[in-house]
């Protein structure tokens, strides 16, 4: 499999009164096209941080990161949300829905922002939706489902546009365990039959095992290893 990802040093500080907050000091790691990559490690150790730099959704101290051969950090913030939206689908530990919309209407939305037609959105999101066992609930709003079921909903929205790459974060960390491990089972699947590559943030171990590699951050930084990285 070719490289989809490479990062190269990424560092993130913020700065807090006087002092200086290093979360991240100097991450280097690859992605494979396909590829299903774990990201574990205590809380605070840089994981979400890692995962938003990751999806362009804020912006280094330092570093480099491409995809393929596109430099994202060469591009303005226009054009950045433009390869958010065209490249990368998000899903995160809170479904973040729009409540006065419909599972079919939310799961739409990125292909709307693509300025897709309506008619052509509809029936992607309306395929996805289906497929993540919500054929009968195109209807319902946010309040009228199940956290499982939003779940799946913020599934379907991250890739009704087809992206590359699936970045999650704790993705059933709000979940009991069986809808939690209903929600990765449809994780995996797109992944396997979509080739799209998937980077999970997780604390769940019997998750992050089923990886084709797990990177272990440890405050800031890739634990030691082979360049900071295990065999699932």
């Amino acid at each position: 499999m070719s490289d989809l990802i490479r990062a190269l040093d990424l560092q993130k500080h913020y700065q807090r009164g006087g002092e200086t907050l290093q979360v991240l000091k100097g991450v280097s790691l690859t992605v494979a096209a396909g590829e299903f990559v774990a990201v574990v490690g205590p809380s605070g150790a840089g994981k979400s941080t890692l995962l938003h730099l990751l999806g362009a959704l804020d912006r280094p101290t330092g570093g480099v990161l491409t995809y393929g051969d596109r430099a994202v950090w060469t591009l303005s913030d226009g054009e950045l949300a433009a390869f958010r939206n065209q490249t990368v689908g998000f899903v995160f530990q809170f479904h973040h829905l729009l409540p006065e919309f419909t599972a079919l209407e939310n799961a739409m939305m990125p292909a709307l922002i693509q300025r897709r037609a309506p008619a052509e959105a509809a029936e992607a999101a309306r395929a996805l939706l289906s497929q993540v066992g919500l054929r009968d609930r195109l209807t319902h709003r946010p309040g009228e489902l199940s956290g499982g079921e939003q779940q799946r909903v913020a599934v379907a929205r991250a890739l009704v546009t087809s992206p590359r790459v699936l970045l999650a974060d704790e993705p059933t960390g709000n979940l009991d365990r069986k809808t939690g491990e209903e929600v990765f089972a449809l994780l995996r699947l797109f992944n396997r039959e979509r080739g799209v590559a998937l980077v999970l943030v997780t604390h769940n171990e019997a998750l992050s095992r089923q990886a084709d590699r797990i990177l272990r951050l440890e405050d800031g930084r890739l634990a030691t290893g082979t360049p900071g990285e295990e065999r699932g």
